[in-house]
C-alpha cells in the first residue's frame, strides 16, 4: 500500500510539473522541442508508473504519416507518445479532464465529440491538413477500448484524412504483457463502466507488466478508398498483434 501511494505521489508530481511546462514554457519553445518534451516527459512517467517498454519495428522518423493501432487503455497515448511524438485524435471529453485535459491540448490532440456524426468530417479536414504541413498524426479506428483478445471493426471515416492528404499510414500493435507469465495483462484495461481511478490503482498496485509497441510498414493507398482501406489497415494490426504474442 505504501509503494503504491508512494508511486502516486510521484505521478502527480511529474503531471503538475508537465502541466507548469506547457503552461509557462510551450509557448515560447518551437514545435520540435515541444514534441521531444512530450516524448521525455512519456517515458518518465511510464518509468514513475514502473511500466517498461518495448517498441519493435521502425517507428515513423517524420511526417506526412497516419498512424493506426488497436486501442486498450488510457495508456495507450502515454506509451506512442513514449516511442515516438504524434498528434493524437481524442475524444473531446478528454479535454475536460483536470490535468491530462491539459496536457493532452499540450500534446497537439485533436479532439471529436463522437456523439456528433458531423464533427467527423470537421476533424478529417483538421488532420489533413496536420498531414499536409509534415506532421505525424494517430489514431484508434476501433473508436473505443478493447479486451485486446479480438480487434473490434475500424471505422473508416477518419481514414479518409490519409486519402486526401496524399499520405501513408502505418499500422501499430499494442500490448501489455504480465512479466510472470507472458500473458496479455488485465490491469491497464479501460473497459465499460472502468474509471479512470480504478484502471490507475489496479495498474500501479498489480502485478508488473510491459508495454510493448510493434510498428509495422507504412503503406499508401494504391487506389483503394477508405472502407477498403480501413479493412485492411485492421488486418495489418491483427497481423502485428499475433506476431508480437508468438514471440
Amino acid at each position: 500500500m505504501l509503494r503504491v501511494a508512494w508511486r502516486l505521489f510521484r505521478v502527480l508530481l511529474l503531471a503538475i510539473r508537465g502541466w507548469f511546462i506547457i503552461v509557462f514554457l510551450f509557448p515560447r519553445w518551437p514545435q520540435q522541442r515541444r514534441q521531444a518534451r512530450v516524448q521525455l516527459w512519456s517515458r518518465q512517467m511510464l518509468a514513475v508508473l514502473g511500466i517498461a517498454l518495448k517498441v519493435q519495428g521502425q517507428p515513423p522518423v517524420q511526417g506526412p504519416l497516419l498512424v493506426v493501432s488497436n486501442h486498450l487503455s488510457w495508456l495507450d497515448i502515454l506509451v506512442i507518445h513514449a516511442a515516438r511524438h504524434c498528434r493524437f485524435v481524442a475524444k473531446s471529453e478528454v479535454r475536460q479532464w483536470p490535468l491530462i485535459g491539459t496536457l493532452a491540448t499540450g500534446g497537439g490532440t485533436l479532439y471529436i465529440e463522437r456523439d456528433k456524426r458531423r464533427d467527423a468530417l470537421r476533424v478529417v479536414h483538421h488532420m489533413a491538413e496536420s498531414l499536409q504541413a509534415g506532421e505525424i498524426v494517430a489514431v484508434f479506428p476501433e473508436g473505443t477500448t478493447g479486451d485486446g483478445r479480438e480487434l473490434l471493426p475500424f471505422h473508416a471515416n477518419l481514414i479518409q484524412a490519409a486519402i486526401s492528404a496524399q499520405a501513408p499510414v502505418q499500422p501499430v500493435a499494442l500490448r501489455f504483457v504480465d512479466l510472470a507469465t507472458g500473458a496479455d495483462s488485465v490491469g491497464p484495461l479501460y473497459l465499460g463502466d472502468d474509471t479512470l481511478v480504478a484502471s490507475l490503482w489496479r495498474t500501479l498496485a498489480g502485478p508488473p507488466f510491459e508495454a510493448r509497441v510493434r510498428f509495422g510498414e507504412p503503406q499508401s493507398a494504391d487506389g483503394r478508398d477508405r472502407r477498403r482501406w480501413a479493412a485492411d489497415l485492421q488486418d495489418a494490426v491483427a497481423a502485428l498483434r499475433q506476431r508480437e504474442a508468438r514471440r
